[in-house]
This record gives structure tokens, C-alpha cells and sequence, in this order.
């Protein structure tokens, strides 16, 4: 069992010894406050802050046009060059990907219309949860 106060924190922890019960109290401290101060630098007991790594950003067009930029995930080769349309396959230019379709456009007798269904039930329920009062 565990009650938290503030930073504290605090455990008890129960043990059964030969019919009799024991309860033992331990006390751990949660990490203090790791907000930064108002000149950015973090407290001396965090240790070493993570930095930004900045990414280098394609500009060249013709690289753009040409190469599926960021695709190479090694040290050495280079990024996977686009090939023309009828090299891919038929099904890839049919695939949706706008919005959903409305629910009344779907199928019944799927199990991607009843999980949306259930979906926008309890999206309906948490909204109108939210709006009554206590």
C-alpha cells in the first residue's frame, strides 16, 4: 500500500511471520522538483541534461523529387530512390487515406463498423458524463 503526501512517499509493507502480523514502515522520498530555474540550467543532484539534436533538413529539390529522403537508417549507403508509378502495385493508389467514412456508409456485418460503433458510444457517454452535474 502506498499514500503520498507532497515529495514523500510512503510504504507500508506487511509480512506474516509464524501467525503473527508485522507492519513495517519505510519511507522513500520521491525526485524532487526537476523543473528548470529561470536561467535554464538544472539543479547540481540531476546529473547530466539531455540536448537537442538538431537533424540536418534536405533542401535540395531535385533530391526531394528523386529519393525517399531519411529512409537510409545506416552510417554508409545511400536513400531508397523512387521508382515510377507502374512499378508499385495496383491496390497501393485505392488505399484510403482521407477521414473515415461515415459510420451509415459502412458495412454491418463487419467488425470495423460494430469496434467504431462501440467507439463513438463511449465517446458519446464520456461527453454527456462530463456535462452532468454532481
Amino acid at each position: 500500500m502506498r499514500l503520498s503526501f507532497g515529495h514523500t512517499l510512503f510504504m507500508f509493507q506487511k509480512h506474516i511471520v509464524s501467525n503473527v502480523e508485522c507492519f513495517f514502515f519505510k519511507r522513500n522520498y520521491a525526485a524532487q522538483n526537476l523543473s528548470l530555474g529561470k536561467k535554464g540550467k538544472a539543479g547540481k543532484k540531476l546529473g547530466p541534461t539531455a540536448t537537442k539534436k538538431l537533424l540536418p533538413v534536405e533542401t535540395d529539390v531535385n533530391k526531394l523529387l528523386t529519393f525517399v529522403c531519411g529512409s537510409n537508417i545506416f552510417k554508409e549507403g545511400k536513400d531508397i530512390e523512387i521508382k515510377p508509378d507502374s512499378e508499385y502495385p495496383d491496390w497501393l493508389w485505392n488505399i484510403r487515406t482521407g477521414p473515415l467514412p461515415p459510420l451509415e456508409e459502412m458495412d454491418k456485418n463487419t467488425k470495423a463498423y460494430w469496434r467504431r460503433l462501440r467507439r463513438l458510444g463511449m465517446q458519446r457517454h464520456n461527453k454527456m458524463s462530463k456535462l452532468r452535474r454532481f
